[in-house]
C-alpha cells in the first residue's frame, strides 16, 4: 500500500486530472450555465442551511434543455439526493475529517459534497462527473457559495485515482453495474492509501459488507415521501477481510 505522504504534494495533485477550462471540453457547458442561472432559483439546501444551490422547480423548464440536446440525460444535478446531503452534512459537522487535505468528490452532481468539503477546510476539491450539465451546475454552485471547487468532466471511475487523500461518494449505488464499477475503483483508492467516505440512503446495491457506519442523519431524498424518511448513512469504505477474499477465490 502506498503511504499517502509518498504521493504528490497538494500543489501538484491536479496534474493527474484533465484540468482544461470546461468550455474546451463541451460546448453545452456554456449554454447550460446560462440556462441554470436564468431558470433554476437559488435555494437553501434542506438540512444544510450553510449551503445554497440552484435547484429545479416546477417552472424551471428543463424539458427545453432536453429538446436542444438528444444526449440530455436525467438531470440528477438539479435535485437533492439523500446520499449527497447526508455526506455534506457530516463533513460540515466534522470538519476535522477533511480540513487541510485534498478531496475528490466522485459523481459530484450538483457539487454539494465538494462544496461542503471546501467549506470544511479541504485544501483543494476536485468534483468529477460525466455530465456536462453537472459540470456547469457545480461551477455556478461553488461560486454561489464562495468556495473553490474544480469541476472535471471525466468518468473518473474508469481510470486511476488522482493524487488525493479522501474520496467522497454520494449516492452512486442505485444501479448494479454502476455499483460494481464504483466499488472496483474504490478498491484501487484503498490500495493507494486513499480514504473513502460514502453517503447513501441504504440503496439496494450498497456494498454493506464493506462498510462501517459513521453517522446517520434524516435528510430528504429525491422521489421519497416528504415525511417519515428513514435516516441516511455515512460510511467508511473498508478493505475486504481475509474471509471475503477467500470467497472471491471460491467463486472464480
Amino acid at each position: 500500500m502506498t503511504d499517502k505522504h509518498d504521493r504528490q504534494q497538494p500543489d501538484q495533485d491536479l496534474s493527474q486530472v484533465p484540468a482544461k477550462p470546461p468550455r474546451e471540453w463541451d460546448p453545452r457547458i456554456d449554454r447550460a450555465r446560462d440556462f441554470i442561472s436564468a431558470n433554476l432559483p437559488v435555494l437553501p439546501v434542506p438540512s444544510i442551511p450553510e449551503i445554497r444551490l440552484h435547484r429545479a422547480g416546477p417552472q424551471s423548464g428543463l424539458w427545453r434543455l432536453a429538446e436542444q440536446d438528444p444526449e440530455f440525460g436525467s438531470p440528477y444535478w438539479a435535485h437533492h439526493w439523500g446520499g449527497g446531503l447526508v455526506l455534506a452534512r457530516y463533513l460540515l459537522d466534522r470538519p476535522d475529517v477533511v480540513a487541510g487535505r485534498p478531496v475528490l468528490d466522485l459523481g459530484a452532481g450538483s457539487g454539494v459534497v465538494g462544496i461542503a468539503a471546501a467549506k470544511a477546510g479541504a485544501t483543494e476539491v476536485i468534483a468529477a462527473d460525466v455530465d456536462p450539465y453537472a459540470i456547469a451546475a457545480i461551477g455556478l454552485n461553488a461560486t454561489l457559495n464562495e468556495v473553490t471547487v474544480l469541476p472535471v468532466l471525466v468518468d473518473q471511475a474508469m481510470g486511476e485515482p488522482p493524487a488525493t487523500d479522501i474520496v467522497c461518494v454520494g449516492d452512486l449505488f442505485y444501479e448494479a453495474a454502476l455499483a460494481e464499477r464504483v466499488t472496483a475503483f474504490l478498491d484501487l483508492c484503498l490500495e493507494q492509501g486513499i480514504e473513502v467516505l460514502i453517503g447513501d440512503p441504504w440503496r439496494a446495491h450498497l456494498p454493506h459488507s464493506r462498510l462501517r457506519l459513521l453517522a446517520e442523519y434524516v435528510v430528504p431524498d429525491f422521489g421519497a415521501a416528504a415525511a417519515g424518511s428513514p435516516p441516511s448513512g455515512v460510511f467508511a469504505f473498508e478493505s475486504k477481510t481475509p474471509r471475503q477474499n477467500r470467497g472471491d477465490e471460491d467463486q472464480s
